[in-house]
């Protein structure tokens, strides 16, 4: 054999062992990319198919040909999601909005060699192209003005101006979101998050999606939930026997409202359920993306809220004095507990509450490809959780959670994956779940069994098998229970640095803008309609 064979048939050899080592993170065509698309203070009921009269076509389909979850839990705020869901940690272990002691979900699907894309509301610290987004269109504050902006909005690093006119913060969420796609190479997988701050407050809307609604809640909240109440049960999303919570104390009966206050009304929820609309719009420019390049079939697509609707009544005072209409720029309306009661439908309690209508909302997972077809439109009731999130996507990017990062060791994933989901099967984890919202308000779920109080008061105990609303307290007549969730949720709690706390005690709520300069950020009101 000639000495210019051999060295090629070494080369060869050479080659084909270096081939067959190739870490996993390599892209590999046959992984699917990811789409996780989260919305804003949108509660268990505002969608079409989870009971709602707003129309959604777009994610209805996705539920349609996927499966919904009945039990899906967040951290019932904003940026304790946030950062929940993108380390796959409890807030609490990762410094909060610092994202300390972990890797991010980007961080993570770059680890399996995906493309990883950003748009929409940040409300952490730091900057997305800081923790593993390679692009990032959107706005580091935790709300802002739809039509005008704020100075943390950003394209990449740079600080992006908001046109002065023709801008809506939700399309241009999606505009960015398919000039990223476009931008990226079909041969790589991607890892695309959408953060809608939509239908967050401010309430703004285009002028048509409001009118479109306007009319449709002149009954008021009571019938509104009653009618979501019917449809969940027809479509199967609830238990028999479920109940439906009663109005509380501090929601006045419809008819005592007057005939101007009704109107007012009528116009904050269609303002609402055009946001929500418009939403849908927006994702059904994707899923048209998705189709047209034929990889709609092998995109897992996954759609939450970062926690039930929100109570707070933080309309402006100039809004209020001037009447702005809620599709004027300079308007800064919200709705309150009357609309964010009817949003929870059937549950109780809202936004910061640990009861299920803080913590419980819509899940919806697509993905034609790897979910078995004997599964379209199914409803999988196993509890699961944002921490979840972080194994199931580094399962499907066939890589890891680290030991460490940046050079240093870094604490562990807590969830487990949805996969058995994907086959039909229920979710087991061996571990509770844990709630908190800064020590006030706090809960322990174990099984069907779930320990919860409510502004640092006493602790109630609920078997949710037999009371998914939350109506009947067993901490006396089941005091053996009661007990043995207390101790276990105090002991997890130290684990995970997680405190419960009495009236008066700890530090106030970070609440600090550090990237934010924005005066749209979250702020107490400045009057009341």
């Amino acid at each position: 054999m000639s000495q210019s064979i051999y060295q090629l048939l070494l080369f060869a050899v050479v080659l084909a062992a270096g081939l067959e080592s190739s870490p996993a993170s390599e892209p590999s065509r046959s992984r699917p990319n990811v789409l996780l698309m989260m919305v804003d203070d949108l509660g268990f009921s505002d969608i079409g198919c989870y009971g709602s009269e707003i129309e959604t076509p777009h994610l209805d389909r996705l539920a349609r040909d996927g499966i919904r979850f009945t039990q899906f839990y967040n951290c019932a705020k904003c940026e304790t999601t946030r950062a929940t869901l993108l380390s796959g940690r409890y807030y609490a272990e990762v410094g909060n909005r610092k994202l300390e002691n972990c890797i991010t979900l980007a961080e993570g699907m770059k680890r399996g060699g995906y493309r990883t894309m950003m748009t929409g509301k940040w409300h952490l610290e730091g900057e997305p192209t800081d923790r593993g987004f390679d692009q990032y269109f959107g706005h580091l504050s935790g709300a802002t003005n739809f039509f005008t902006g704020d100075n943390t909005f950003r394209l990449g690093k740079k600080t992006f101006d908001v046109p002065e006119s023709g801008f809506y913060t939700t399309d241009a969420n999606v505009d960015y979101a398919l000039r990223f796609l476009e931008e990226s190479d079909r041969e790589q997988p991607f890892f695309l998050y959408v953060a809608f701050n939509a239908p967050h407050y401010p309430l703004q809307a285009p002028e048509k999606d409001v009118r479109k609604y306007i009319g449709r809640y002149s009954k008021g909240w009571d019938h509104l939930r009653a009618e979501r109440f019917r449809r969940q049960q027809q479509a199967g999303l609830l238990p028999a026997g479920t109940r439906l919570t009663a109005r509380p104390q501090d929601v006045p009966a419809w008819e005592t409202l007057s005939e101007k206050q009704k109107t007012h009304e009528d116009l904050m929820m269609a303002t609402f359920a055009g946001m929500v609309d418009r939403v849908d719009q927006n994702i059904g420019r994707l899923l048209a993306y998705l189709e047209e390049t034929k990889q709609l079939e092998n995109t897992l697509i996954l759609f939450l809220s970062d926690n039930g609707a929100c109570p707070f009544q933080r309309s402006k005072k100039d809004t209020v004095d001037r009447q702005l209409k809620p599709w004027d720029p300079e308007s800064y309306w919200t709705y309150d507990k009357g609309w964010a009661h009817a949003g929870n439908t059937p549950f109780r309690e809202y936004k910061q509450n640990q009861h299920e209508g803080g913590i419980n909302t819509p899940f919806i997972a697509h993905w034609p490809q790897g979910i078995d077809g004997k599964l379209k439109g199914s409803i999988q009731r196993s509890p699961a959780h944002l921490v979840d999130i972080m194994p199931t996507l580094l399962e499907i990017a066939e890589t890891q959670y680290p030991a460490t990062h940046a050079g240093k060791p870094i604490g562990p994933s807590r969830g487990v994956s949805l996969s058995p989901a994907f086959r039909g099967d229920p979710i087991s984890r061996s571990q509770p779940l844990l709630f908190s919202f800064y020590g006030k308000n706090n809960a322990c779920r174990m099984g069907d069994w779930k320990i919860v109080n409510r502004d640092f008061k006493r602790f109630e105990l609920f078997d949710l098998s037999r009371d998914r609303t939350e109506m009947q307290d067993l901490s006396e007549s089941e005091s053996a229970k009661f007990r043995e969730l207390k101790t276990v949720l105090e002991k997890e709690f130290q684990a995970v640095g997680f405190a419960v706390k009495k009236k008066g005690s700890g530090k106030k709520n970070n609440r600090s803008r550090k990237n934010g300069k924005s005066s749209s950020a979250e702020k107490k009101p400045t009057g009341k309609p």
